[in-house]
């Protein structure tokens, strides 16, 4: 392993890059009184990408924040609300999602197109406008620029997930010290193509949108879309990122000399941020981490990896603790990719199953005890070429059918 080229910042979030506030707040769209609306703020335009969902029915928010990208690239606002998706509403969704970028850019005393839009929850059901309203007038004297505030923003994007997801890291870039951080949400309904539940990432970093955009999506390849819960692709799926470029540095380029650092240090907020994602998914008691080396290349890796995670079989044989290796080679053998069908190694943590695709004897109590733990490994070794992968996924659970029989109610 190459020298660590970022350092994780404990305790940090969202507002921790310079420039940066957040809040957030209950309107009324959730049944309980759990925050439900957020937004995260910058003091200066930020230079922003994003990346949305490759689901043909996409969410009236995408649509207005793409919109408010393509003419723009630069945001002064994110403003996110839970427990309603605004997705599948028609027209009337889509005037509600600009009548939310409108008014909270008036709040703020910024443009419209500065401010960004996200929903999140159940699909097919009207915003209840007034409700939205009457939070966004509140949002501003919600704002602060202190964990705090970053704590409020993360309550506001919820719903089922049981945890908040953060992670932050510092980089030093022209010998100045610069910050990404990021939150997610994300439990359920989780198989993205293009970037997770909802992601936003904050830096101070000073970097052009066009750089961020590509870095962003080159990031979103190695770490959202390499996580499954339950197969399932949203309407709202939505990662945006935004730069305030107030720590100093001289704006990178990919021939800058820390370059590197920058993409390092986003690449682990973005697969930590998945990561947990995975971990949280709805019932879900383990984590699973597949590793696919030796095929022919990184992307037959990533459609195996991938394969493998979101595998029903594989998912329900870890949450039983079964050594069910056959539903992971089935699962290779399925992915689309070449293999060579004599040459798969398979190993469970340390565990080898297979060697050369064929059976190799092992102690069945010892990986008994093994899957009962909370982390699961699952290495495979094609042993054809220099491609490899890592996908993240969760076991299945009943208690995954149960919270989603009772999605609405």
């Amino acid at each position: 392993m190459g020298q660590q080229l970022f350092t994780i910042v404990q305790d940090g979030g969202v507002t921790t890059p310079r420039g940066f506030k957040a809040g957030g707040l209950h309107c009324g769209l959730k049944k309980t009184d759990r925050n439900d609306l957020g937004v995260i703020v910058c003091e200066v335009p930020a230079a922003a990408a994003a990346v949305y969902t490759t689901n043909l029915f996409q969410a009236a928010p995408l649509q207005v924040t793409r919109e408010s990208l393509n003419e723009g690239r630069t945001l002064r606002a994110m403003l996110v609300n839970s427990g309603n998706a605004n997705a599948c509403t028609g027209a009337q969704g889509e005037a509600d999602a600009r009548e939310m970028q409108a008014r909270m850019a008036e709040a703020l005393g910024v443009s419209k197109n500065e401010v960004a839009v996200a929903s999140t929850g159940v699909i097919g059901v009207l915003l209840k406008m007034d409700k939205v309203n009457a939070g966004i007038e509140r949002l501003p004297s919600k704002l602060r620029d202190d964990a705090e505030g970053g704590e409020q923003f993360c309550k506001a994007i919820l719903t089922t997930d049981l945890v908040k997801k953060v992670s932050c890291v510092s980089v030093t870039i022209d010998g100045q010290q610069v910050t990404i951080a990021g939150a997610a949400k994300g439990s359920g309904m989780i198989h993205p193509n293009m970037a997770t539940m909802l992601g936003f990432v904050t830096t101070d970093a000073a970097i052009g949108s066009e750089l961020l955009q590509e870095a962003l999506r080159e990031v979103t390849n190695l770490s959202f879309n390499m996580i499954t819960v339950d197969g399932d692709t949203s309407t709202n799926d939505m990662l945006v990122a935004m730069a305030s470029g107030l720590a100093g540095n001289r704006e990178l380029t990919r021939s800058h000399p820390d370059y590197e650092a920058f993409f390092a240090g986003l690449r682990h907020v973005c697969q930590e941020l998945a990561k947990m994602i995975a971990r949280d998914g709805e019932g879900a008691t383990k984590l699973i981490e597949t590793s696919v080396v030796g095929a022919a290349s990184d992307e037959a890796a990533q459609a195996i990896a991938k394969t493998i995670i979101g595998s029903s079989l594989v998912k329900s044989a870890v949450y039983g603790a079964d050594a069910n290796w056959g539903r992971i080679i089935a699962a290779v053998g399925r992915a689309g990719v070449p293999v060579n069908v004599n040459t798969v190694d398979i190993r469970l943590g340390d565990i080898l199953v297979l060697e050369q695709s064929s059976p190799i004897a092992f102690d069945e109590d010892v990986a008994l005890a093994y899957l009962k733990g909370d982390t699961i490994a699952i290495h495979v070794d094609l042993n054809m070429g220099s491609g490899s992968a890592v996908a993240w996924g969760c076991d299945l659970t009943y208690d995954y059918v149960r919270i989603n029989a009772a999605y609405r109610s």
